[in-house]
Order: structure tokens, then sequence, then C-alpha cells
């Protein structure tokens, strides 16, 4: 479960990372670059999520996967051998962005980090701050569905980031599951968490089956892989009173990124 982005989260389980450098570091996340070759010629981007994503069904759930800290230097980290549930959002978003392997750390960059930029403090650690980056450099926009309310937090979860004061868009349970025809596969789905000093728990994708059935695709510390399972389940069991929707945007400056 999403805590405070992926230092402090309940969800991470610990594990070795791979700090991308070179070259050789490639091969270590070759499936996701040949997946981008077989999925970039599909439609839309959330054709290519639903594709990539799909792909990775069952790889393994691990946290602790980036490298860095308040006195720590951060390093660059991709990986497609396992993840947590905001590293797989985040690998298939950015592979489902670009049009060719050597534009995907480029993105990957930019998703994770404030202006894209390797460090520390402009990595999104709070989810709310991935939303509004992401938002702000048009990777991704709002979905707007009726009963939309601003829920106002501050947040302290992490104490080397200090306290902030964040605006979370939250659509009540009651009117997501009104309004599910507004819903697309490839939208992102965060769920606000209940605890006074963190914003959200947990994120995934959202996929729309033929017969118009929900369900969320997400890397599951609970099932410790990347599964499917119906979003009305996980809402229910999680007690998830508000959500959070994001909608991927088709990117217009992929080549500027290289």
């Amino acid at each position: 479960m999403l805590l405070s982005r992926r230092h402090v989260l309940s969800l991470f389980a610990g594990g070795a990372a791979l700090a991308i450098g070179g070259p050789s570091a490639l091969a270590e996340h070759a499936r996701i670059l040949r997946l981008i070759d077989k999925a970039h010629a599909l439609p839309s981007v959330g054709a290519r999520i639903d594709f990539i994503s799909r792909a990775l069904l069952g790889t393994p759930y691990r946290g602790y996967t980036l490298i860095g800290g308040p006195r720590k230097p951060e390093k660059f980290v991709a990986r497609d051998d396992a993840f947590d549930c905001v590293t797989y959002v985040e690998a298939v978003l950015a592979a489902a962005m670009v049009q060719s392997p050597d534009a995907y750390q480029p993105m990957l960059k930019q998703i994770r980090y404030r202006d894209g930029e390797v460090a520390w403090h402009e990595r999104n650690h709070y989810f709310s701050q991935w939303c509004d980056n992401n938002v702000a450099n048009q990777r991704c926009k709002p979905v707007v569905v009726p009963g939309v309310a601003t829920v106002d937090k501050t947040l302290n979860f992490m104490p080397a980031l200090g306290a902030r004061r964040v605006s979370l868009h939250a659509v009540p349970r009651a009117d997501l599951i009104d309004n599910k025809q507004l819903l697309a596969t490839g939208d992102i789905i965060a769920f606000l968490s209940q605890r006074p000093k963190l914003d959200y728990f947990h994120v995934g994708f959202v996929v729309v089956a033929p017969d118009g059935g929900l369900w969320l695709r997400h890397a599951a510390k609970s099932r410790r892989r990347v599964v499917d399972e119906p979003l009305l389940r996980f809402l229910a069991t999680n007690r998830v009173k508000a959500v959070t929707l994001l909608r991927p945007q088709e990117p217009e400056d992929a080549v500027a990124l290289i």
C-alpha cells in the first residue's frame, strides 16, 4: 500500500535495485524495451498502457527499489523484473508514452522527478506530488467526475521533507460507481488514505472490460505480484471512501526528451 510515495510505504518489502548507468544496464530492462517496440503502433496511449501493463502481469512485487536519501546520492533506477505500486505505474506510463526505446529513460525521469531532475528532493515522494507534477508537465489530466470534492490535508509522514499542505481531488466511492461509464482503460486511480498525515495508500490502472466491468491492474503486496482484480472488490475490501483519477495524455514532446 502506498504510504509516502516509496521511501516509507508499507507496500515495500525490500530488495536490490538497478542503477541505470550505461548501455550494459539496458539488458536489465530489455522486456520493457521490447514492449515499446511492439506497442508503439497502437492508436492511443490508453491502448498502449493496456498492452504493456497486461504483458507485465505476474511480475513480482518488491519495494525499496529506488536509491537515494536526504544524505545519500540519488541514482536513477529502472527495472522491469519487480515493482511496487508506484514504480509499476511509472514504468508502464513511460513506456506507453514513447515511440522508441531510446526515449524511455528520459520519459521515466520526467514522470518520477520534478522537471526530470534526478535528485532526492525532486523525487515525487508523496503521490499528491506525483499527481501535481504530472498534470503540470501535461503527462496526465484529472478525470472530471460528478461529485468530485477537494480534501485538504497536512502531510508529515516523511520528516525529512517537512510538513506540507496539499489539496486532493477526491471522487467519493458512490460517485465513482455511479459514473463508471466515464472511466477508460489506462486511467490512473489513486486511493485516498484515511490516515491524518498521509495522502494516498495505493495506486494502479483502471481496466474496462468488454462487458463494462471495472478492473484494477496493480502491483499488489498482498498478492506478491502484478495482478488484475475487480475494482469494486478492492474498494469494498479496503473500505475506500474516495479516489483520485488521472488520464494519461498523448505526449507531444517525446522526441525532445531524447
